[in-house]
């Protein structure tokens, strides 16, 4: 009696199953998922102003840095790429990142704590869309937003 094997099949886990934060590298067939899914960019919902979606981000990544002041995290020295994802409504859904090469060197699960932690307490940003939509970019700490954009409220 001749033996086969069966071909290997990965089982995909559910979108919603997973965490708000997490690597890129990890969980890879339902980034695939999301990034499919919520094809809309942040640059589309600011109607391609790319100043307008610039200042956006930049004042996304300076509350990150003001939160991680406040819990007392040290965030300074970190360089990430960052997937973020919206909901219609301009609510964070997701925040999917990886460290630069230049990086300081840092415990990313820690990380990863602080990034769920702010993603539970982030109010939205003021857009809405018909959709989901992201943006994919660099985040270096710190961000020096005051000198970037002064009249941000600070």
């Amino acid at each position: 009696m001749l033996l086969t094997a069966k071909p290997y099949v990965e089982v995909p886990v559910k979108v919603d199953t997973l965490p708000g934060v997490f690597m890129i590298g990890e969980y890879e067939f339902e980034y695939e998922e999301i990034v499919k899914d919520c094809d809309q960019l942040l640059l589309d919902v600011c109607q391609d102003s790319m100043q307008l979606a610039y200042r956006h981000w930049l004042l996304m990544l300076h509350d990150m840095e003001n939160y991680a002041e406040s819990v007392n995290y040290d965030i300074k020295g970190i360089k990430i790429w960052l997937n973020v994802f919206w909901d219609d409504s301009g609510k964070l859904d997701r925040l999917v990142y990886y460290p630069k090469p230049n990086s300081r060197n840092a415990d990313f699960t820690k990380l990863t704590e602080f990034f769920e932690d702010f993603l539970s307490k982030y109010d939205k940003i003021p857009l809405k869309s018909e959709a989901c939509f992201s943006h994919y970019g660099s985040a270096t700490f710190p961000t020096f937003a005051k000198l970037y954009l002064p009249d941000n409220g600070d």
